[in-house]
């Protein structure tokens, strides 16, 4: 028995995520997640909510210097974000 329209697993996952449009908002939840591993545990320490919302990343932070140090560095951690997403998800941080 020979078959001619075969895909593996994870093509399949991919193409139902892409087909029900949960594709973007697994990879937000993906980057969010991946918070602590792309800006390290200090950083992780003083955050206490971070969420994506229409591509605006909403950072909460318990301490004013991380705040200030984050703030001088924007652009370098946009990059670094949509880098590890490979693609743009996020084009403006807030920092609070």
């Amino acid at each position: 028995m020979e078959r001619n329209n075969t895909q593996s697993i994870a093509e399949a996952i991919r193409a139902y995520l892409k087909d029900s449009k949960l594709e973007k908002p697994l990879k937000e939840r993906q980057l969010v997640q991946s918070w602590e591993s792309l800006l390290g545990k200090s950083v992780a320490r003083a955050t206490s909510k971070i969420y994506l919302n229409n591509g605006t990343l909403f950072v909460h932070l318990n301490s004013s210097v991380v705040k200030n140090e984050l703030f001088m560095l924007q652009d370098e951690i946009l990059r670094k974000l949509n880098e590890a997403a490979g693609e743009q998800l996020v084009r403006e941080i807030v920092l609070r």
